[in-house]
């Protein structure tokens, strides 16, 4: 009687647990929200990525207060989904979340892109200047005269060096 009991309640929760695995794995749908570039100017192109068989469903969408809603797209090959939104021109400079809208359920990743007003400074070290500036010259022109006197000095006191010896 005990064991009949016993194995009806290992059965029971058995079934529990097995009709509860996919239903669970259900509420992790979405996932992983992703943007790139994470620091981007105003009208830039973001790319969104989500991680999620729901987020391959029309009507799925990524939406922000940075840019216009967008539809997402599934991606071949896997269960995720990108969108590649526009930001609008308006934005305003600083961190924005983005919220993902899929199967009837919703995730935010907070801060999930920056947006800075301007473009992007790249290339060496972000310098933005077409030549010297002043700053330049001044160092370089003291740099000049610092060798010209040292050189000066050098060959000075060689050649009184050289009188002293009567060569």
């Amino acid at each position: 009687m005990r064991t009949t009991r016993a194995l009806a309640v290992a059965v029971t929760a058995g079934a529990v647990v097995g009709l509860a695995a996919p239903t669970a794995s259900a509420w992790a749908d979405p996932t992983n929200i992703v943007a790139m570039p994470s620091v981007i100017p105003r009208g830039g192109h973001l790319t969104v990525t989500v991680d999620g068989s729901a987020c391959q469903a029309s009507g799925s969408k990524v939406t922000s207060n940075a840019f216009p809603d967008t539809t997402l797209s599934p991606m071949p090959g896997g269960s995720s989904a990108s969108a590649n939104p526009v930001v609008n021109h308006h934005a305003r400079p600083g961190a924005h979340d983005i919220t993902v809208h899929c199967g009837g359920k919703t995730l935010t990743k907070p801060s999930a892109f920056t947006v800075i007003h301007g473009g992007v400074r790249g290339g060496l070290g972000g310098s933005t200047s077409s030549g010297a500036t002043s700053t330049d010259m001044a160092i370089g022109g003291g740099l000049v005269a610092a060798a010209v006197i040292g050189g000066g000095v050098f060959w000075m006191r060689r050649r009184s060096e050289n009188a002293g010896r009567g060569l």
